[in-house]
C-alpha cells in the first residue's frame, strides 16, 4: 500500500488552519497540524504536534521528526494594530519563524513543496521604503526570504498572497465581528445598534473555503518563486457588506459609522496567474455572509 502524502499545516488551530485540515484530510493527506500548546483544534483524523516557531532548535527538530510532502505555512500575527504596538514580536513571528521554516527543510527534505501564505498588505519588495506598518514589512520580508531560497537553493515555494479572507468560523476580521454581533442582536444579547469604522471602505473579499482550495491548486501547479494573488476581484463596501445583511435577518438593526471617508485606495486585484492555473471561486460574497451568520447563531446557542 502506498503511503500516503503528508501535509504540515502550521497555524492550523488558526481560522484558515482549520478549514485547510479539514480541506486537504478530505483529500486524502496526512495531516500534521502544527500550533502552540494551549491551542483548541479538532484533532479527528489529524496528528498534532506542538512548536514554538520563532524558536530555530524546536523547528529544525519537528521537520526532522515530520518530514514533510507539503508544507502550508499559516501561522502568523495578523493584525496591523498589535505591529505598531510590538513591531519586533510581530517580525520575529511572521519572519524569522518562516526562514526558521523554510532553511530547516532546505537541510532536512528539501524536495517538499511548500507554501508560503502572505497578505493583502505586503507590498513589492522593490519598494521597501514605502512600507505602512510593521505588519506590511513583516509580510514583505516573508517574499524576500521565499524567492531568495528558491533562487539561492532551488527550493520549491510558493507564495500566496490573499485578499480579505471571510467565511464560516471565527476571524478577527470585520465579517466575522458583524455576523457575530447580529447574532447576539437576535438573541437580544446586544443592542441593535451596529456601530463601524467606516461604511466606504472597500474590499475584496474572497471565502476561506475558496482560498483553501486555492492552495491546493498551488500545490499541483504553483511555480517556484512566484507570487499568486488570491482574490474575487470584486470590491465591495462595508456598507455593501451590512446591505447584505440586513436581508438574511429579521431584526432591524441601526447602522453608526465613525467616518463616511470616500476609500480612494483600493483597487480590483484579479488573480489572473491563479485563474490561468485553472481556479475560480465559487462562494458569491452573500454566500459567504449567510454561512458565516449561520456558524455564529449556532455558535451563540452552545
Amino acid at each position: 500500500m502506498d503511503k500516503r502524502p503528508n501535509l504540515l499545516i502550521t497555524g492550523a488551530s488558526g481560522f484558515t488552519g482549520e478549514h485547510a485540515c479539514k480541506h486537504f484530510s478530505g483529500l486524502g493527506f496526512e495531516i500534521i497540524a502544527v500550533t502552540r500548546k494551549g491551542s483548541v483544534i479538532d484533532s479527528k483524523g489529524i496528528s498534532i504536534e506542538y512548536c514554538e516557531l520563532t524558536n530555530k532548535e524546536s523547528v529544525y527538530q519537528l521537520i526532522k521528526k515530520i518530514k514533510p510532502d507539503f508544507l502550508l505555512h499559516l501561522a502568523a500575527i495578523n493584525h496591523v494594530g498589535r505591529s505598531w504596538e510590538d513591531p519586533v514580536k510581530t517580525i520575529e513571528t511572521n519572519f524569522l519563524s518562516t526562514l526558521y521554516i523554510i532553511d530547516a527543510t532546505r537541510q532536512l527534505n528539501p524536495t517538499c513543496k511548500i507554501v508560503i501564505v502572505g497578505s493583502a498588505l505586503q507590498i513589492n519588495p522593490n519598494e521597501l521604503s514605502n512600507q505602512l506598518h510593521p505588519y506590511s514589512l513583516s509580510k514583505t520580508l516573508q517574499v524576500i526570504i521565499s524567492q531568495a531560497w528558491v533562487k539561492m537553493y532551488k527550493m520549491n515555494i510558493v507564495i500566496a498572497k490573499p485578499s480579505n479572507i471571510i467565511g464560516p468560523g471565527i476571524s478577527n476580521g470585520v465579517n466575522s465581528i458583524f455576523a457575530n454581533k447580529i447574532a447576539q442582536m437576535e438573541k437580544n444579547m446586544l443592542g441593535k445598534v451596529l456601530v463601524v469604522n467606516n461604511l466606504n471602505s472597500k474590499r475584496d473579499f474572497i471565502d476561506v473555503r475558496d482560498v483553501v482550495s486555492s492552495y491546493e491548486v498551488l500545490f499541483n501547479k504553483g511555480l517556484a518563486g512566484e507570487v499568486y494573488e488570491i482574490s474575487s476581484g470584486k470590491c465591495y463596501s462595508i456598507g455593501d457588506l451590512i446591505q447584505i445583511y440586513k436581508t438574511l435577518t429579521d431584526i432591524d438593526f441601526k447602522v453608526e459609522s465613525l467616518s463616511n471617508d470616500v476609500d480612494k485606495l483600493t483597487v480590483d486585484e484579479i488573480p489572473l496567474k491563479l485563474l490561468q492555473l485553472g481556479w475560480s471561486p465559487t462562494f458569491s460574497l452573500h454566500s459567504s455572509l449567510k454561512d458565516t451568520l449561520q456558524y455564529f447563531r449556532a455558535f451563540s446557542e452552545k
